[in-house]
């Protein structure tokens, strides 16, 4: 500048006039927040499809085959059919058990003698307990057959496949996981029926007919998978993606079979919501009383933080594969309802399971290994008795008791 005179700046020009904001559709409407009333919907659609895109296949096959069968139940000559052909399904799953089944893994694994039979006690005496106690002593309005399906489900055996992947996605001992769900799933093909018949009274009574259905339909088939095993192992751990549908169409056609047999007799006319309610509240109430007792069980034997996981994921869980099969052997057309409580349980202890997994999986500890990637929490769902190929631990990581 010279001479003190200052530039003034050139005067801006006049601001245009804004354009008046728009009215909002007419469909959405302004709620006491603020809030738009379509803006909300619109995110619980969202939230309603991201659900249903999560949901597991199998999950959605089982709930689609009650449905089906609630809609479209078998009766007459074509439920005699499908009875036969159920008692043909069960008799295959076993035979398949029997043939995955390591002999070698189950040997291997006797060291974890702590593990193990902490995992037996919350299976088979302590689920027991909380069976007829809750009989007993709850409150909940039960239906008859809600209350013996509850028993039931309370004698059934540990999973194995849904307890080792959970185990390796929560950083646990692996190998120790499919041992114990192996012993307690063999275990059951013996303990259950007996308890059945203890517990259950008439309604599960172990006659002579009855122990040749559990000769013929579970032992006989396990034993013949277990004898056929060193000519068939290698062909089904390379086809084990193929019979995969084999052992899943089993179980829902053993589904579909009981739960027509219920629809036929009219057991859901006799079943409330309240009821159904009632069943929801008892059984998040037994699976938090298991994951309890074998946390604490887990600490007063003195495991390490691996094995501890692989025994509360395993203590606390019920092998619905098993369970579906006994239940139609040993309760025949009265199986529909009973399984009921077994069908809803599972699926809980596999929201908890998921839950409990992740959080583990996160806590800082430098020792252990990262979980593999077979070890994933979606592979949760693959139910089997022993679906593990003959060096599954030779594979997965994990540490003994010490």
């Amino acid at each position: 500048m010279s001479g003190g005179l200052r530039h003034r700046a050139p005067p801006s020009p006049p601001p245009s006039p804004s354009p008046s904001p728009s009215p909002p559709p007419p469909t959405a409407t302004t709620g006491a927040d603020g809030g738009s009333t379509g803006g909300r919907c619109e995110a619980g659609r969202s939230r309603l499809g991201s659900w249903l895109r999560g949901l597991d296949p199998y999950t959605a096959a089982l709930l689609g085959t009650v449905l089906l069968a609630a809609l479209l139940p078998t009766t007459g000559g074509a439920a005699r059919v499908a009875e036969h052909a159920c008692d043909l399904a069960v008799g295959l799953l076993f035979f398949l058990y029997g043939a995955r089944l390591s002999t070698r893994e189950t040997l291997a694994g006797l060291r974890h003698v702590r593990l193990h039979g902490l995992v037996l006690a919350c299976t088979f005496v302590l689920f027991p307990l909380l069976g007829l106690a809750t009989a007993a002593l709850t409150p909940v309005p039960l239906t008859e057959q809600l209350r013996t399906g509850l028993l039931f489900l309370c004698l059934v055996p540990s999973t194995v496949q849904s307890s080792v992947a959970l185990t390796g996605a929560a950083r646990g001992n692996v190998p120790a996981a499919i041992c114990a769900g192996t012993y307690s799933s063999l275990a059951g093909l013996v303990l259950t029926p007996l308890l059945a018949a203890w517990l259950l009274g008439a309604r599960a009574a172990l006659s002579p007919d009855g122990l040749t259905r559990i000769g013929l339909q579970l032992l006989a088939p396990f034993l013949a998978g277990q004898l056929l095993r060193p000519r068939l192992a290698g062909f089904l751990a390379r086809h084990k993606r193929l019979l995969t549908p084999v052992d899943r169409g089993s179980i829902l056609l053993v589904v579909h079979t009981a739960f027509s047999a219920a629809v036929a007799q009219g057991v859901w006319s006799r079943t409330t919501p309240t009821a159904l309610l009632g069943l929801l509240a008892v059984l998040l109430a037994l699976l938090a009383a298991a994951l309890a007792f074998a946390r604490l069980g887990a600490r007063f034997l003195g495991l390490d933080r691996e094995s501890g996981i692989a025994a509360v994921l395993c203590g606390s869980q019920k092998s619905l594969a098993n369970g579906l099969p006994m239940a139609t052997v040993l309760f025949g057309p009265e199986a529909g309802l009973l399984v009921l409580p077994l069908m809803a349980y599972h699926q809980l202890q596999l929201i908890a399971g998921t839950l409990l997994a992740g959080r583990w999986s996160r806590a800082p500890d430098g020792r252990q290994q990262p979980p593999t990637a077979g070890d994933r929490p979606d592979a949760v769902h693959d139910e089997a008795l022993v679906a593990v190929s003959p060096d599954a631990g030779d594979r997965r990581g994990g540490r003994s008791e010490g």
